[in-house]
């Protein structure tokens, strides 16, 4: 029954209670009819409260199709989603169950008074978004500087928005030129393109989809970038004492994932065991530490090692060379540490170290003074002994000679 049609039933044939009773007042409307908006699946409600409502009757109405849904307490519609109640005073409610996007439109609460009294209000359905799958991209490969373009679609209503971010936070580089290059942390768009791409863009990129219409949702592309392996070592010379522990380092860098080991440099390959442990560190999805360990370093431990890295790619190799270190024994010194003497300040310590360098001065050099010394002695013996000979002779010519034998053995 369209809603012309129904208005003049209503005025051509009013309830038999309107005949026989007399009212006062005239219906009013105590509250305009609110708007209401519902995600489709759920349940909405009108409600619309008349005083003073007498024999008149209240109908629902849709007003752009202008379908009439209800008169008072019967369901005029074959719609069995909707319902009628009234709480037998003053508000009756137009129930809508697992609303439909056919549902939304305009709905109005009618009086059958001359002329009709009615307020309307409109149902607005919204649908959350959900991505449409099958036209969506999936994970990428892509081999270093080459371009990547990922597509993600989305429905709902109101038509939901396309934001692109990284899982991991980092920026999102678009490059627009030869030199034109701008980074962000999220771009809108349902298509977000990758050019020139380098190994640093690796990773999830997320493809989220909102229209204020809870909940958003996201779809997940992890962008693979392809390149051959890279080795960098930090330390290409290391140096070790015999019997102790020494670490060996390769940074690796690969895409796909690369098959890493250790070798000697005569091509030997070492085997992880009690002496020689290897392992690696995951810095990032491309990025390897690659780590050796030798145990208690022997004299056939030191000469040339290599890490190799190769992947489906190409393959890369570092070289590393250790050698032994010989710890030097302390020259033992006065003290074995001037800032250990008890009480003692710099200007002691100084006093200290001086006088030890004079001392080294004096009674150094092989001793060189100490025998000047000793032979300017034994010569000035000598000559004094030599003049008191000569003295003697002139007294006693045979005690002289007894004399000097004597002195010569004493000498």
């Amino acid at each position: 029954m369209c809603y012309n049609d129904f208005t003049f039933l209503l005025l051509l044939f009013p309830s038999s209670s309107s005949i026989t009773t007399v009212s006062a007042f005239e219906p009013d409307f105590v509250f305009p009819l609110e708007n209401v908006t519902v995600a489709q699946g759920r349940d909405a409600t009108f409600t619309c409260v008349v005083n003073n409502l007498g024999g008149y009757r209240v109908a629902w109405i849709k007003a752009d199709a202008k379908a009439i849904l209800a008169i008072h307490e019967h369901v005029i519609t074959n719609n069995g989603r909707l319902s009628v109640t009234h709480n037998d005073f003053n508000t009756w409610t137009l129930n809508i169950k697992s609303v439909k996007m056919e549902d939304r439109g305009q709905y109005m609460c009618q009086v059958n008074t001359d002329p009709m009294k009615m307020q309307t209000a409109f149902l607005e359905v919204v649908i959350p978004p959900d991505i449409v799958y099958e036209e969506t991209s999936g994970d990428m490969m892509v081999p270093e500087g080459g371009s990547a373009k990922l597509v993600c679609k989305a429905r709902g209503y109101p038509k939901p928005k396309i934001t692109w971010k990284r899982e991991d936070g980092r920026e999102i580089i678009a490059r627009t030129g030869p030199h034109g290059k701008t980074k962000s942390h999220q771009v809108e768009g349902e298509m977000l393109s990758l050019t020139k791409i380098t190994r640093s863009e690796m990773g999830a990129y997320l493809c989220i989809a909102s229209n204020s219409v809870p909940p958003s949702v996201s779809k997940r592309m992890k962008v693979q970038v392809h390149f051959h392996p890279l080795i960098q070592v930090p330390n290409q010379l290391v140096g070790a004492p015999l019997l102790t522990d020494v670490t060996l380092i390769c940074n690796v860098e690969a895409s796909p994932k690369a098959i890493n080991y250790w070798q000697r440099e005569n091509g030997e390959m070492i085997i992880s065991n009690d002496r020689y442990l290897m392992s690696e560190i995951e810095n990032s999805m491309y990025a390897v530490q690659m780590t050796l360990v030798l145990r208690k370093t022997q004299k056939s431990d030191f000469g040339g090692y290599k890490c190799i890295s190769k992947n489906s790619i190409g393959d890369a190799e570092g070289t590393i060379r250790l050698y032994e270190m010989e710890l030097h024994k302390k020259k033992p010194n006065r003290y074995n540490n001037y800032d250990d003497i008890n009480g003692s300040n710099d200007e002691d310590n100084e006093a200290i170290r001086s006088e030890d360098q004079n001392d080294e001065s004096i009674f150094g050099s092989n001793g060189r003074l100490f025998k000047d010394a000793q032979s300017n002695l034994i010569n000035s013996s000598k000559a004094s002994t030599s003049n008191f000979l000569l003295i003697v002779s002139f007294i006693s010519p045979v005690f002289s000679v007894i004399l000097s034998k004597l002195l010569s053995i004493t000498l």
